[in-house]
């Protein structure tokens, strides 16, 4: 059975591509435009083990605000934070989090899903 994995993208060629990667490489995948989606996804999937987020988005919450509610609510969920703005502070991530900068490569995404999945380091 595939893992599921939800993606949280505003811009939607990126949330295309990382997706159809993910889904092409084994992966259950779930995408969300903004957080309120992704908490609404959540909430209506509860087989999801990891959310991959931009930082960056409209609504309600960006993707720090969005990881540290998994954190809260979902504590068994992994993270992985991505920005093409800045780059996240480790203190600004939900323990065990992981952040990749924008550009980065789907490949390594899809090898550090696979390693925290395992319970290793990615």
């Amino acid at each position: 059975m595939p893992i599921a994995v939800l993606v949280v993208e505003d811009e939607s060629l990126l949330r295309f591509d990382i997706a159809d990667y993910l889904a092409e490489n084994g992966f259950e995948v779930h995408e969300a435009a903004s957080a309120d989606q992704a908490l609404k996804i959540l909430e209506a999937v509860p087989e999801i083990r990891l959310v991959f987020t931009d930082i960056d988005m409209p609504g309600s919450m960006d993707g720090l605000k969005l990881s540290a509610a998994v954190r809260d609510r979902w504590p068994p969920v992994h993270i992985i934070v991505t920005s093409g703005n800045r780059i996240a502070d480790k203190a600004e991530l939900p323990a065990g989090s992981l952040f990749f900068a924008k550009p980065y490569m789907p490949a390594d995404i899809a090898r550090s899903m696979q390693g925290l999945l395992a319970g290793g380091a990615a």
